[in-house]
């Protein structure tokens, strides 16, 4: 990835540029972001200029030898950690048993989110980790000479994911590093990172994208008109890959749409057969799945009231979404709004406490069945 690569963020990359340029880098940096701005590929263009050995003023030359070995995300001194599910069956257990998945995914899109990392590698059910034995690969190599790059780096995504094992194992290294060492960590929710290593970097925010630069991105890469670029730009509130789902609602997004359709009809019917029904099928999808799908109907929920006031601007729905909400915003009131807001973030908790699906989903809807008609 190279900063050419990057929609917007102007700001972040001349502020990049610029500390590799005068040789002040801090050794471990916090880039956070609340997805789909673009921190991933800012960090990795960044540690990709850090080593070129023929950069220029704006962007990695992109033919040096350091250049060529991070178009394959190969390069001996470039070290991922991310989040994966440990499949002791098949001897994965630590981020470089996934490197034959993880390298051709990076190198077929500039953004992503961890849903799509998890369809890559097919992971089910399973929560996604970095678990504690990555601590002992992390220092291992750490402890190496560099190879060739003047710098080494450490590149960290979703450090929220770390083991509390794992991530007190690191609190040395990241304070005090090897010489010329680098740790980028990229995180979505920062406030779940351990404090003490918080701490110990500096931390970058990472603003969402201006609604200027995704409607350029749209015109030029999708080639829809001005209107729908503008339109588009202001559903995606900032994230990227909102942006890109906003001009097809997704296979993932109609089928969440869908989901939360029956499971409001059903509730409003009291249609009991139904709402087994409806649990059953999401206790079948994965964990991160079941988690997306919940918070998808709180953002729904919420759009839902907010449409009843007739401001367009102040709505963020696909026009599947906004035609279903005609007839359903009418059951989302002042009277209801907050009990269906705390009732599907207790769903949502639970689900991440690991706690039974089909009980979670299946309450949920007998909940719905009274706070719908309030």
């Amino acid at each position: 990835m190279y900063f050419k690569d990057i929609i917007g963020q102007e700001d972040v990359k001349q502020k990049l540029i610029e500390s590799a340029c005068k040789g002040i880098v801090p050794h471990a940096q916090l880039l956070c972001e609340t997805g789909g701005a673009g921190a991933f590929p800012l960090a990795l263009a960044y540690a990709r200029y850090l080593n070129c050995t023929n950069r220029g003023d704006a962007d990695a030359c992109g033919r040096c030898p350091s250049c060529v070995k991070y178009n394959e995300y190969a390069h001996p001194d470039l070290h991922f950690v991310y989040p994966i599910v440990a499949k002791k069956d098949k001897k994965k257990e630590v981020c470089d048993d996934y490197l034959a998945e993880w390298r051709p995914f990076l190198r077929s899109r500039t953004y992503f989110n961890l849903d799509n990392w998890l369809e890559a590698i097919d992971a089910g059910n399973s929560q996604p980790l970095i678990y504690s034995k990555e601590s002992d690969e992390i220092v291992r190599k750490l402890s190496l000479r560099i190879y060739e790059a003047e710098y080494r780096i450490l590149l960290i995504w979703l450090p929220e994911k770390l083991h509390p094992t794992c991530a007190n194992k690191l609190l040395k290294i990241i304070e005090e590093p090897p010489q010329n060492t680098v740790i980028l960590m990229v995180s979505e929710q920062p406030d779940l990172i351990l404090g003490t290593i918080q701490s110990r970097s500096q931390r970058i925010t990472i603003r969402p994208i201006a609604q200027e630069a995704i409607v350029a991105s749209m015109l030029s890469q999708y080639g829809i008109s001005p209107d729908d670029a503008r339109h588009v730009a202001h559903l995606s509130g900032g994230n990227y890959l909102k942006a890109v789902e906003a001009i097809s609602l997704g296979e993932e997004k109609e089928y969440f749409l869908e989901l939360f359709k029956s499971m409001m009809r059903n509730s409003w019917a009291r249609n009991v057969k139904g709402m087994k029904a409806t649990a059953d099928e999401l206790a079948s999808l994965g964990r991160e799945r079941q988690k997306g799908f919940l918070s998808y109907c709180q953002h729904l929920i919420r759009e839902n009231f907010v449409y009843r006031f007739q401001a367009p601007e102040l709505n963020y729905m696909n026009a599947p979404e906004a035609g279903f909400s005609v007839k359903f915003s009418p059951f989302v009131n002042e009277r209801n709004v907050f009990d269906l807001m705390d009732e599907l973030a207790k769903a949502e908790l639970h689900i991440t406490q690991n706690v039974n699906a089909k009980m979670v989903f299946f309450d949920l809807s007998l909940q719905l069945t009274v706070l719908i008609k309030k």
